[in-house]
């Protein structure tokens, strides 16, 4: 075969296909996480893989702009784009399709599962078709909503033998509080941002200077690249910004019940409060948070508050969620993929033998027709047991 021919089975940079058995094995933990996610109350929706470009990147969804695959409809000559995220679908569901005047303020749990495709790699692995996996609550701004969605997701790795995780929680209500009465532009609110977000400390005070704010307030900014750690933190920045308004008073207190109430229901697990944690934030509108295993340079769940999603679609509800890979969270999961061993069993018309195999199905057990008429052995075909006639009866027999 001609090296120009090889190239035609070459997958493009960044996508990725799962063969056995950690196909089986992600389909395993997909149901299992979904089921975990039922016995909690939320019901599972399938968006479509595509949608029209002004559908899928409405609202504060623009900021996938650039992550996100256009193509167009044949059909109708619209631009289409293919999902790089199902939670803006997801909100458009609870907002539109699912919306009840008489039911107005129902709170809605929902969760979902599905490939997304991304124009370029997302984290460390560079994966660009990650199989997103997530729960959303939409129709309650309570502190307890984000307490259930971050619950969830602890539960969710505790799930699939993630045990030793820390939690990353912020509020970019802090940082919006701050910057909300300046003159500063979208650039330089983007700039200090993305300097926050790295923690560059000399970079920001550096800026910091070029920018037309006063002494105070500059200063304030940069406190909250140190403003990392426990809970205390909380109890800093409330000395820092005491003068900063009841707002950003208010977000503190808010960003404090949450962290308690999760140290009081998960005492053996890290929760590192970080103020300068703007992941998401030209997305989010509250609380994020993201979840870390030691040795990951890059969270393995992560989600936050989005309230403003819906607003286009009509219906502007308070929503909260967390996603994750469940690929990744395969790669990471303790238990190997294994194949199930599996009964090999003669390929032969025999009443008895079709009854044995159908029986053995039905109890769950792998068996596996010998199509190579023995040529090949039960171990090259994953089984560890062989059904064999002896004295006029077939049994089954370990190998």
């Amino acid at each position: 075969m001609t090296e120009k021919s090889n190239k035609r089975w070459l997958l493009p940079d960044g996508v990725q296909e799962t063969l056995p058995p950690d196909a089986m094995a992600v389909e395993s933990l997909r149901h299992e996480i979904l089921q975990m996610f039922h016995t909690w109350g939320y019901d599972l929706v399938m968006p479509a893989m595509i949608e029209y470009r002004d559908s899928l990147l409405t609202g504060t969804a623009h900021s996938l702009d650039t992550r996100t695959f256009a193509l167009v409809d044949q059909l109708s000559g619209k631009q289409m784009g293919v999902r790089s995220d199902m939670t803006p679908q997801v909100a458009r569901i609870d907002a539109h399709l699912l919306a009840d005047d008489a039911r107005h303020h129902r709170v809605s749990r929902l969760c979902y599962c599905g490939h997304l495709l991304h124009t370029i790699g997302d984290g460390i692995t560079s994966n660009r078709t990650p199989l997103q996996i997530g729960a959303e609550i939409f129709g309650s701004d309570a502190i307890s909503a984000d307490v259930e969605v971050v619950s969830l997701m602890v539960a969710t790795l505790h799930a699939v033998g993630l045990h030793d995780i820390s939690i990353d929680i912020g509020h970019v209500g802090v940082f919006r509080n701050l910057v909300k009465n300046s003159t500063l532009d979208n650039e330089q609110e983007n700039r200090l941002f993305d300097m926050l977000q790295r923690k560059s400390v000399p970079d920001l005070q550096a800026y910091l200077q070029e920018l037309p704010l006063n002494d105070r307030l500059s200063e304030q900014i940069c406190q909250l690249a140190l403003l990392n750690g426990d809970i205390s933190v909380i109890d800093e920045a409330r000395r820092l910004y005491g003068d900063a308004g009841e707002e950003l008073s208010a977000t503190l207190d808010h960003m404090d019940q949450v962290v308690q109430t999760l140290q009081q229901k998960y005492p053996d697990t890290l929760i590192n409060c970080d103020l300068a944690e703007l992941r998401g934030y030209s997305y989010h509108t509250g609380l994020v948070f993201a979840a870390f295993l030691p040795g990951q340079g890059h969270e393995i769940a992560r989600g936050g508050r989005y309230d403003d999603v819906g607003e286009v679609f009509g219906n502007a509800r308070p929503a909260t969620g967390f996603s994750a890979d469940l690929l990744n969270l395969h790669q990471l999961c303790p238990a190997s993929s294994q194949f199930t061993p599996g009964i090999l069993v003669p390929d032969q018309n025999d009443s008895a033998l079709a009854e044995l195999v159908r029986q053995l199905r039905s109890d769950g057990e792998r068996v596996v027709v010998d199509l190579t008429q023995g040529k090949s052995s039960a171990a090259d075909q994953q089984c560890d047991r062989q059904v064999a006639h002896s004295k006029g009866t077939w049994t089954i027999k370990e190998v």
